[in-house]
Parts: structure tokens; sequence; C-alpha cells
């Protein structure tokens, strides 16, 4: 764009003020007349502002607000500007140029002219916005893309620390049973975000009890505890219904000859109601465990039999409002099986039990069922440990798709160990044992942190004067490695239950705290991750735009840059929406949330906005 001086008559004649003369006001302010340069015209004076439209078909946009004009719009203002003149946009934050703008005070500026920037692209398509660069890593067609301070290109991401860096526990743990509690249980009921802790209240003739939690930062707070069972209730085990969002416990009930029981729980704020309490096996159960299947929208209890020889069986129930109905009971093991524990694959839509099999010499051993309606059927038992094995605890990987089992080795003095499963169709084979603790290990509670995609192991350590104590676990392939140990609790902790809060992504652990009288406590975990985010220049991270290109590292990446209308016909887009980097994908997003550690020199901000289900707007770099 060109700059224009003031347009007067002089000797009856319209031309351009000359360089070096003024306008003289002579005591009253001089009306300056419009011509054929001049918009508006009015008194000259320090509080006008004068609009000059530089052509009739002018070369460049600029945005302003919500407005799009010619080269003649003011953007003394405006935060994000683009022009292919030398228009100053002094005071924009983000500019692009194709010309040689100052762009003195912007905090990102692009241009193919002299601007300022040292490291320039090449500019394709002779003041456009779409840009040639080299690729310093892999990049995939439609990724967020930064610059580095070599100039090239990279995809934006998260990086994560390795395993080395363990759990911490800044803040002090949290008694929500004033009393001896144990069997505890817990789970996460994702819509309410709230923890909720099933457990055997001990100073109230050991009624099962439950409480809901809520996760603030690295603490816990908690509501009123209500009874959910008023007889002696142990072998409790708790699961989330996602679908109903209800909590489902299941229980041995003493009060009504040790049958199997359940009970639909609805969370309300911070406290929890319930529904009637259903047997689902009339013969005294123990050794419950519960998953939740989330392809078929049923509850499946795993348990033993002691009214058919101990067996081991499972049986799927349905919620429905409150209450919960169930089909036939299933054998899985025709034999004692104990330390059960379920999970339940999300890639293979499968169920898998871990237990101890006292049929086969007590070896540690996992089947794989699958649910059909209100039954499940079950492939072959396979032995994931030749030894007797205790304290057996499930959890599934849902980055990598694999089961991980930790358990209590007797063949190898008891130590913690952990193994990785992999489930293909009705079958399951397991990778090599890795021990996380090197000392004999009980109350073993795995779950998956599924935000840094690790397995958090929680279990009382005896090399360790049964101190409460976490690890965390990586898998990779069809093993799993691990970092360094962390006391939770320096006493002696039982019943160890951990889960994972996804809201906040948190670890929250609650346990038998035997240094306060065995009361029931909880404490909240927090993962000790650096997070960095690439690529970074100037130490800072940053998002340059869109790329069109899938290329290999070295190659040519062409980039759409703000100012380009980004089309992918297989978006699916939301139309109106703004977009955001999203570094854990290297793709886009709506959510507004910073990410964890951003701390790019432009503030957290969207990139563009959806003009159609396949067409991005971009609006910004950051």
């Amino acid at each position: 764009m060109t700059s224009r001086r003031p347009l007067v008559i002089q000797d009856g004649l319209v031309s351009e003020l000359s360089q070096g003369d003024t306008v003289q006001t002579g005591g009253s302010s001089t009306e300056v007349v419009a011509g054929s340069g001049l918009v508006g015209g009015g008194n000259v004076g320090p509080n006008i502002r004068l609009d000059f439209a530089v052509a009739p078909n002018p070369s460049g946009v600029i945005y302003v607000g919500d407005t799009i004009g010619n080269d003649g719009v003011a953007s003394v203002n405006a935060t994000i500007a683009l022009a292919s003149g030398n228009k100053a946009d002094t005071e924009s934050f983000t500019a692009l140029s194709s010309g040689n703008a100052a762009l003195s005070t912007a905090v990102g500026a692009l241009a193919s002219g002299n601007a300022a920037l040292d490291l320039v692209p090449t500019l394709v398509g002779g003041g456009g916005t779409t840009a040639e660069f080299t690729a310093a890593s892999a990049v995939v067609s439609g990724y967020a893309v930064g610059v580095d301070d070599a100039g090239k290109v990279q995809s934006v991401r998260s990086v994560v620390a390795d395993n080395s860096n363990p759990m911490s526990f800044p803040s002090t743990a949290v008694v929500f049973e004033s009393a001896f509690s144990n069997y505890i249980s817990t789970t996460y009921d994702t819509t309410n975000n709230r923890v909720v802790i099933a457990y055997t209240d001990g100073g109230n003739s050991n009624y099962g009890t439950a409480i809901v939690g809520t996760v603030s930062g690295t603490s816990i707070s908690f509501g009123t505890a209500v009874v959910f069972e008023s007889a002696s209730s142990n072998f409790i085990s708790t699961t989330y219904d996602t679908t109903n969002n209800r909590v489902v416990i299941a229980y041995r009930d003493s009060g009504n000859s040790g049958y199997g029981t359940a009970i639909v729980g609805t969370v309300s704020g911070t406290s929890i109601s319930f529904g009637t309490a259903v047997v689902f096996e009339s013969a005294q159960s123990t050794y419950i465990s519960t998953t939740y299947d989330t392809t078929n929208n049923r509850v499946v209890i795993a348990y033993v039999d002691q009214g058919n020889s101990a067996y081991g069986t499972a049986i799927v129930g349905t919620v429905s409002g409150t209450s919960i109905s169930f089909g036939t009971a299933v054998v899985f093991e025709s034999a004692v099986s104990v330390y059960i524990s379920t999970t339940y694959d999300t890639t293979n839509n499968r169920v898998v039990i871990a237990y101890r099999d006292l049929g086969n010499s007590n070896y540690g051993t996992a089947i794989v069922g699958t649910v059909s309606g209100t039954s499940i059927s079950f492939g072959t038992a396979v032995v994931f440990e030749s030894a007797t094995s205790n304290y057996i605890s499930t959890t599934y990987d849902t980055t990598n798709n694999r089961v991980v089992i930790a358990y209590q080795d007797l063949g190898n003095s008891n130590y913690g160990t952990a193994i990785v499963g992999t489930v293909s169709g009705t079958s399951i084979s397991f990778g090599t044992a890795v021990v996380f603790e090197s000392a004999t290990s009980i109350s073993i509670s795995a779950t998956y942190e599924s935000t840094n995609n690790r397995v958090v192991i929680s279990y009382q350590d005896q090399g360790n004067s049964n101190y409460g104590t976490a690890i965390v676990g990586t898998v990779s392939g069809t093993s799993i490695s691990f970092g360094t140990a962390v006391v939770f609790e320096s006493a002696n902790s039982d019943y160890i239950s951990a889960t994972y809060d996804t809201t906040n992504n948190r670890v929250v652990i609650g346990y038998q705290d035997a240094g306060i009288s065995g009361y029931g406590t909880a404490i909240v975990a927090d993962a000790l991750l650096s997070y960095s985010y690439k690529p970074t220049l100037s130490s800072y991270p940053n998002v340059l735009g869109i790329s069109q290109s899938t290329v290999a590292s070295g190659s040519t990446c062409l980039v759409n840059l703000p100012g380009t209308l980004y089309n992918e016909p297989a978006a699916n887009l939301t139309t109106g929406e703004f977009y955001y980097a999203n570094p854990t994908t290297s793709g886009i997003t709506t959510t507004s949330t910073k990410p964890t550690s951003w701390d790019g020199q432009v503030p957290w901000n969207y990139i563009g906005r959806a003009v159609t289900s396949s067409g991005l707007m971009l609006l910004k770099s950051i």
C-alpha cells in the first residue's frame, strides 16, 4: 500500500499538499475540501481521523476486528492484519506482510520482503500466504506445524519426560472415614467428575458404605458417607456404567447368607444415593471383581462361587434406572479360583479376567470373555505366571492396546511383578514378566493414567516397613518398564485401591492407614512429568499454520499460513467453531484449554475458524 498526502486546492486546482508544506489554520481550523483521494473531508484537528482510499483496485486486504477492508481502512488498532504493501500496522499483535512493512511492534511476523524476521521462508504465489519449508522431521498433512531455529517446520507436539520421573504426592492425605476401614474400592464417575469410594465401615457395624470425593488440584475433599448395605459387607468392588451414568457396587452381603449382591448408586453433587440391592449369586461369594463393557453396555462381575466348589464364575448385569438385573452365571474356571481381577479391552471388545488357579498349581492365569446380550462366553485359559500368584490386579492401556497384570510372584521371593498381555480374538498372549518391586508386595492395585499413557501400580512394600508405595510403568510392545517407586504413606497401608480422575488428570489412591488406627484415607498423586512443546523458535514454542503435505524429514513441506483457507474434505469440521492446535495429537481441536506448561511468547489462542465442514480459515499464528 502507498502513503498519500492530503489533497488541497491551490489556485483553483486540486493537488496533493507539497512536501514540506503545512496547512495554516490562521486562528481557526481550516476546512479540507474532499478530493479524489480523500474520503469524508472535515476539519483538521488533533482528534480527527482521516481515511484515505488508496486506489480503485487495492492490492491487499487487512483484517480489522470482524471486518475485512481494503488498503485504505485504518488498522492502527487491529489485532490481526494482513498487508501486501508497506502498511506499518504498528500496534498489530500478529501480522503477515509480503512487502517492506516495518511490523516494528508485532509479536510474530512473517515476511517475504525486508521485514524484521531473520528466518523467512520462501513464499509461494507472490504475496500469498502459503509457504514452502524444509521439514525437520516427518510431517503429516493436516497437522499443525511450527518453525524451529533452523527455519524448518515440525509438527506441533508435546514431549513428555520418560517414566524415570516418579509420581509425587504434594498434598497431605485426607481421611474419608474416621474408623477402621477395609475392602476399599475406588472408581471414577466421568459424568459428575467425582471419585467414589466404597468400603466396609468398622466404626458402624462393618456396614457397606460409600462416599464421594472431589479432586481439586492435588487434594481431595469428601461429602457425607452413605450406607448402601446395613449389614456386614466385604469383598467390595466398584465400577462405573458410562452409559447409564451410574456407579455399580458388588459385594458379599453377610447379612444375607454371604450372597453375592449388587446395588446401583447415583452421584449428585458430593453425595450418592442408592436403589435396591439385587442378589446375583444365591451362595457365598468371595473375591468379587467388576468391570464395565462399554461396547455392550453391560456390567460384568467375576467372583468365586462357594456354592459351586469355589469355581471361578462370571455374570452379566444390565443397569436400568437405579436397579440392575442379571443373566445366567457362567463358570470360567472349573477349579478353585482366588485373587480375581477384571478389566475391559476397549479395542477388542473383550473382558479379561486374571486369577490364581488352584486347580493348576496356583499359577497366575488369564482368560478372555465375550459378552453377548446378557450372557458371556470364554476362550481358553492361559497361564501368565508359572508360580503361585497373589494380589492380582488388572488394568487396560488404551494407548498401546494392552492388558497389564500386576501381582505378587511367590516363585520369585514374593516380588511385585507385572506382565503385558495382548488379546487376539478369544485368547491372550503374554510378554516377559518384569519385577517392579524387589521385595514382598501385597495389596496391589493397578490403574491406567490415560493423559500420560502410563500404568500406575500402588502397593504395600513389605521391604520398606509396609509403607504405601506407587510406581509408574510404561508399556512398549509386549513389555513394560518402570521408574522409581515413591512412598505415598509412611505407615502400614492396606486394602489399597487406585482409580484415575480423567477430568483433573490425577490418580487417586484409597487405602487403610494403620498409622492412624486403620482409618479410611485417600491421597492424590501428581505426575512429576516435565512437559515441553516442539518446535521452538528462540526457545519459545509456536504454531505457524497447517501442513498441506505428508512428507519425510528433509523434504519440502507446503504450509498454509494465516489468511488462507485450509481445505480437507474428510476433516468433518464444525462450521463456525474456532479451532486450536492440539499438541497431543499434532492436529486441531475445538478444545480451548491451554496445554499444560505452554510457555509460548504469544498467549495461547485459536488458530482458525471453520467456515465449512471441510474448510478452516486460518486466522492466527501463535
